[in-house]
């Protein structure tokens, strides 16, 4: 029993040190969403961290102005998206699909 459990403490130390490592490698991708034929882009990290936000000057219409805050909420919300679905895909590896009680996903 007791070897069984060194067993499972090694294991789960080296997943650890794989989630960190993949922790690292997330805060460096760069995931792109936009909205308006891409007109409005928004990159974020892997982590979901929005790091820019580029608007076209032809959607800046101050008559407008919901148009363009739907169109820029629109963006945040595929590029959170898709540093979502990455950490998952992510994550999936390295626990081999178990879930785990504690970890985001």
């Amino acid at each position: 029993m007791l070897k069984g459990m060194g067993d499972l403490m090694k294991q789960f130390g080296k997943m650890q040190g794989k989630m960190e490592e993949m922790q690292k490698e997330l805060e460096n991708q760069r995931l792109e969403g936009s909205a308006g034929g891409g007109m409005v882009k928004v990159i974020a990290n892997g982590k979901g961290e929005i790091l820019e936000m580029n608007i076209n000057p032809e959607v800046v219409n101050p008559n407008e102005i919901e148009i363009l805050q739907d169109l820029a909420m629109a963006a945040v919300n595929q590029a959170r998206q898709k540093a979502e679905e990455l950490m998952k895909e992510n994550l999936s590896k390295i626990t081999g699909g178990l879930k785990i009680p504690g970890l985001p996903f």
